[in-house]
């Protein structure tokens, strides 16, 4: 009888997260059709590409993590699975759809869904009274933002990340390098071939020093 019961719950599990990974991927359809240029890709991230993304992160001593265009949450939700329970996951998307999405669809009070943009990740973190972050892990498709507004991100957030910390960025064009290089101590590149379509990934790191 124990073994029908677990058998149950776990199909009831699975069944529940294949509808939730059907409705997300509704809705990011939907958010990449009425803003194309923002949500820069027609499916989310792949788990292999949000693996390598994160795998240099220091999760034990990681207190705040921010996250540019969060979507539906398929980061979020990769992320909130291996925050500290005591650490805070700031998401910040100009789509108020997507903000919305993320707080009817996850209920963990460690996360502070933001509609704003990147730009303001300053005066977002301070209007909170957060302090810098460890992390900002970004998909924002810099290429395709108006003249400009990359190079106010990139400096911003080097300002918004503490000594020590990266800012995490996975693109579809390698251009965006230009975009955050001036701004970092370090630059590390990989390359992520399982998603669609493939993934340049820079971890850009501000020196302890």
């Amino acid at each position: 009888m124990q073994a029908t019961t677990a058998r149950a719950l776990k199909e009831r599990r699975r069944l529940a997260r294949r509808q939730r990974t059907g409705s997300e991927r509704l809705a990011f359809l939907r958010g990449f059709i009425r803003h194309p240029v923002m949500v820069g890709s027609i499916i989310p991230s792949s788990q292999r590409l949000i693996d390598k993304m994160l795998a240099p992160v220091d999760w034990e001593s990681t207190q705040l993590f921010v996250e540019y265009g969060p979507g539906v949450g398929t980061f979020t939700r990769v992320i909130l699975e291996r925050l500290p329970e005591n650490a805070k996951l700031l998401t910040i998307d100009t789509n108020p759809e997507f903000t919305a999405y993320l707080k009817a669809s996850i209920d963990d009070p460690r996360l502070i869904a933001v509609t704003g943009s990147a730009a303001d990740v300053e005066k977002i973190l301070s209007d909170r009274g957060l302090p810098d972050a460890d992390y900002i892990v970004s998909g924002l498709p810099f290429s395709t933002l108006p003249p400009g507004v990359g190079d106010t991100i990139g400096a911003a957030t080097a300002r918004a990340i503490r000594p020590g910390g990266a800012f995490l960025v996975y693109q579809f064009s390698p251009k965006v390098r230009d975009f955050i290089a001036p701004f970092f101590d370090r630059l590390d590149r990989g390359f992520e071939w399982f998603n669609v379509p493939p993934a340049t990934l820079f971890w850009a790191w501000r020196d302890e020093a």
